[in-house]
């Protein structure tokens, strides 16, 4: 069985976003660095309250900033 996961496009949307950093989007969702690192990395899956304040940091709706990517093969 493959794994299921959640992916996003934070660094993509940090970059569209005057180049924002990963401590400042932190400090705007109330995490450390390291974990926007992590969630950057895919080597994390947010919480679901994290993940809504992340899409609101960049005015998105949540779908726009995270997908869910189905590994899993028949």
């Amino acid at each position: 069985m493959g794994k299921n996961l959640v992916g996003n496009h934070i660094r993509k949307l940090r970059f569209n976003h005057d180049e924002m950093t990963q401590q400042q989007l932190a400090d705007k969702v109330g995490v450390t660095r390291q974990t926007i690192v992590a969630l950057e990395k895919g080597k994390y899956s947010p919480s679901l309250e994290l993940a809504f304040r992340i899409a609101r940091a960049f005015h998105l709706p949540l779908e726009e900033v995270f997908f869910y990517q189905d590994n899993t093969k028949p």
